[in-house]
């Protein structure tokens, strides 16, 4: 296609030449009045102009679009980027505000916290960055493609060459190719950022620095896990979208259980109405009923949707209002029972204290 392309801009640029030179020196009728010398200076005048003005033309044209279509690449890179940090794609935006109808209207969409404003900051230089490079080295190839074919120069050998090393650093660099590749696929999904609590299977932690081929993980002793991404199989996001505070409760198994579920759900009304995590909570807690009934007692599930990342903060503050009310009615939490039996031998007794035993 584009040896077609360049072969109709040569021809109509030849066009143009040979118009332009027959205008600037006319050639009188053929005859025997027209000098020899007249005829061969412009024969050598439009070869001279095929030689180098024609190529010249194209280089510079080739350039040029080059130039314009590289211009007009990065720029559409560059917006859907921005689209990409902005928020996710239509669909799923619609989907997740079905799911989020009994959210407060009140919730801001984009987190404007410095570790979310990192977290946009980061993909954005990451994706911008990966996609520009992309993008110049191919068009950059073409258009040196594009120019040896003008200057009839035999590209042929260079491609397979060029194929040759590819496929040779292709074997070789094949881990170092497939991290790269799951690194730019989890920028592009969102999978995880800076700041979130995930689960990478080995490393459990904080996200300190999503790259293209080292995912950076603090764990909770302090421990800093360097991951490869091509080895990531599965990621568990702890604090994507929002997070659900749990608290199990075990009680005896004579209690009055509606009591009980009244409670939990007063300690979780006053840990909503609290000024500081108030705002974290997102929907109207609720108790899953008896997730368990045993010999040792009844246990009920408190649970409590949040923010992102503040489930654990709400967790501990309902583990205290819950504990400061049972003490306040009289509940007892159920304790494990276990039964502990030692077994001894009998030894006979000793000479002359029958009554006692050795």
């Amino acid at each position: 296609m584009t040896g077609l392309a360049w072969t109709a801009v040569s021809a109509l640029l030849d066009l143009v030449a040979s118009r332009s030179l027959t205008a600037a020196a006319p050639v009188p009728t053929p005859g025997p009045s027209v000098p020899g010398e007249i005829a061969a200076t412009i024969d050598r005048s439009a070869r001279w102009f095929d030689a180098f003005v024609t190529p010249a033309w194209q280089i510079a044209l080739t350039l040029v679009l080059g130039a314009l279509v590289l211009a007009l690449v990065r720029t559409s890179i560059a917006h859907t980027v921005q689209r990409i940090v902005d928020g996710t794609p239509a669909v799923h935006r619609h989907a997740s505000a079905l799911l989020a109808r009994g959210l407060r209207q009140d919730r801001p969409d984009v987190d404007p916290s410095p570790l979310g404003a990192a977290r946009r900051v980061q993909r954005a230089e990451t994706m911008g960055s990966v996609l520009r490079s992309i993008s110049g080295f191919v068009i950059g190839a073409l258009v040196i493609v594009i120019v040896l074919g003008i200057l009839h120069v035999d590209v042929g050998p260079l491609l397979a060459s060029a194929g040759v090393v590819g496929v040779a650093l292709g074997f070789g660099a094949q881990t170092l190719v497939k991290d790269f590749l799951a690194g730019v696929s989890m920028l592009v999904e969102d999978q995880y950022g800076v700041g979130d609590v995930v689960d990478l299977g080995e490393a459990t932690g904080v996200v300190e620095q999503v790259g293209l081929r080292v995912t950076q993980v603090r764990s909770l002793d302090g421990t800093l896990w360097y991951v490869r991404n091509g080895e990531i199989l599965r990621v568990g996001n702890m604090t994507q979208g929002w997070s659900r505070a749990v608290v199990e409760v075990r009680v005896l198994a004579d209690d009055d259980v509606p009591r009980v579920r009244d409670l939990l759900l007063a300690a979780a009304a006053e840990v909503a109405a609290d000024p500081e995590l108030g705002h974290t909570v997102l929907e109207d807690p609720e108790v899953a009923g008896i997730e368990d009934l045993t010999a040792e007692g009844v246990m009920l599930r408190l649970l409590v949707k949040t923010a992102p990342s503040k489930q654990w903060d709400v967790a501990r503050e309902l583990r205290a209002k819950i504990r400061d009310s049972m003490r306040a009615q009289g509940i007892e939490l159920a304790l494990p029972r276990r039964e502990v039996v030692v077994e001894r031998p009998a030894v006979a007794p000793a000479p002359g204290r029958p009554d006692q035993l050795a």
